[in-house]
């Protein structure tokens, strides 16, 4: 069988240096003389990463070691926190961090304005990086409690860029792991800020005293519990409040329990009576200016959108309504935010870390916003106008 060779005139067979044929493949390379020595960097520029390609970091941000390297000045961070044993259904949200950062990998600074925030928070003069992991114990859950309160309270230690908090410190937005995590963290941060408030999207209430079967100190320390715990320990202010809780309960002790520890419910529910607005009026009105503490638990979403959790509930709210609610939040004094309880695992087409790395992209542009966006769609049209 023969194959016909196809010559290209002009410019291109002028550059032409090697046209070779193997085995009935044609191979056409395009290579002048002046090129063949030439190193990657000299030919085609620096190694930029695909989204698909290169380390796994949150957003192909700046990764360091930072646990380690106390000259590292940032003013916000990424910071995952693989803990999973303190859960009471399905485990595996140590994978957490690892699927929230995969989910973010088509999102970059150099592609990070959206409509509905009207602005890139990468583009703001702020230092953001991704920390890391903290090297969590699987086998004590005692030591990677404090492991974690230890990692969060040296970042809160380490120099800003530009100091966009009050008290000078950095803020760091945790990938979970389970809830748990926010007991340390609620530590570390009270060392700071002293009580502060919470605003807390879940199914689940998380204040309860303790499960059955509990009988130590340390078996205590659960994802459901935490939030009572941090209450017993002085490191809530008694303004705190919840959004999306549907959860099964024993009874109406559960919901006085939750007001003794300082929470006011909003329920998945009263999106349809009240509408996004007015949960954003509630939330803002009961937070005020004190400093607070955001924490997101993915199952606040309903499973059809986000099914990779440890403990699913149905009829939650959609990734569109939560991230409409958070744009309302802008302003608040933010001490730093989670993302907890994504167990890829469960998922399906990484739908739900996808769904959570853009929750973290919001949060970067809720810690930089002074005031709730203008939606860009009713903002006036600006034209130019020709003077000639």
């Amino acid at each position: 069988m023969h194959y016909p060779v196809f010559i290209v005139l002009g410019a291109l067979s002028a550059a032409a240096h090697s046209v070779q044929l193997d085995a009935g493949i044609q191979d056409f390379r395009v290579i002048s003389p002046a090129q063949e020595d030439l190193t990657w960097l000299e030919k085609y520029g620096a190694q930029i990463d695909q989204p698909f390609s290169g380390p796994l970091s949150f957003s192909h941000l700046p990764y360091s070691r930072c646990l380690e390297n106390p000259d590292e000045a940032f003013d916000i961070a990424i910071l995952g926190m693989p803990f999973d044993t303190g859960v009471t259904y399905r485990n595996g949200a140590r994978f957490g961090p690892y699927a929230i950062r995969s989910g973010s990998r088509r999102q970059r600074e150099s592609r990070g304005y959206t409509m509905a925030w009207g602005t890139n928070p990468y583009e703001h003069g702020l230092k953001i990086i991704d920390c890391g992991d903290v090297p969590v114990s699987p086998f004590d859950n005692a030591l990677a409690v404090d492991q974690m309160e230890v990692a969060y309270s040296t970042l809160l230690k380490h120099d800003t860029v530009n100091a966009t908090t009050p008290s000078g410190t950095p803020r760091i937005v945790s990938l979970g792991g389970d809830h748990t995590i926010v007991l340390p963290i609620l530590r570390a941060l009270n060392k700071v800020h002293g009580p502060i408030s919470v605003i807390h999207f879940d199914a689940h209430l998380d204040t309860w005293p303790a499960y059955a079967g509990t009988t130590t100190d340390q078996s205590r320390v659960t994802h459901g519990t935490f939030f009572y715990l941090a209450q017993e320990e002085g490191l809530l202010a008694n303004n705190s409040i919840h959004g999306g809780i549907r959860c099964k309960l024993e009874g109406v002790s559960d919901l006085q329990n939750d007001q003794e520890v300082g929470f006011q419910i909003i329920s998945t529910d009263d999106i349809d009576d009240l509408g996004i607005p007015e949960i954003v009026r509630l939330i803002r009105a009961r937070i005020g200016d004190s400093p607070v503490y955001l924490s997101v638990d993915i199952d606040v979403i309903d499973p059809g959108s986000a099914p990779a959790t440890g403990t699913p509930e149905a009829g939650g709210w959609t990734t569109r309504e939560l991230k409409r609610i958070i744009r309302g939040l802008a302003g608040l004094n933010f001490v730093g935010a989670d993302l907890v309880e994504v167990s890829p695992s469960y998922d399906h087409a990484e739908i739900t870390g996808i769904a959570a790395a853009d929750f973290i992209h919001d949060f970067l542009s809720l810690f930089i916003a002074e005031e709730p966006p203008q939606p860009l769609h009713r903002l006036p049209v600006v034209t130019e106008k020709d003077e000639l």
